[in-house]
């Protein structure tokens, strides 16, 4: 299961909106893939469509989508948004990561 705080669900369904996504209908996309500093590196965009392979979630009322491999490096992960001045943005916080990069955007197991 992955989990959305309450600061990440207001940005993100100000997101999908501005996007043109519906915030009830649609999904966020979750992933992981090769690259970055660390090894892996997080992926998150909206989509409309579910694959055959997609595991579905919902926390916090969003809709989340995560493909059957990269749901094995999620588990347990909090998407969290941190705004203001110093502020990185979306932050995944992944119980299952060894070591993190210093932007967070990238982890290893």
């Amino acid at each position: 299961m992955i989990k959305v705080s309450d600061s990440a669900k207001s940005k993100l369904s100000q997101l999908m909106t501005e996007e043109g996504f519906n915030a009830q209908q649609d999904f966020v996309r979750v992933g992981v893939k090769s690259g970055g500093c660390s090894g892996l590196s997080y992926e998150l965009k909206f989509d409309s469509e579910q694959g055959e392979t997609d595991k579905l979630f919902e926390d916090n009322a969003v809709k989340i989508v995560v493909d059957k491999k990269s749901f094995l490096y999620l588990v347990g992960t909090t998407l969290e948004y941190s705004g203001g001045l110093n502020g990185k943005g979306f932050v995944f916080n992944n119980p299952n990561a060894n070591r993190t990069c210093g932007c967070g955007e990238s982890f290893s197991l």
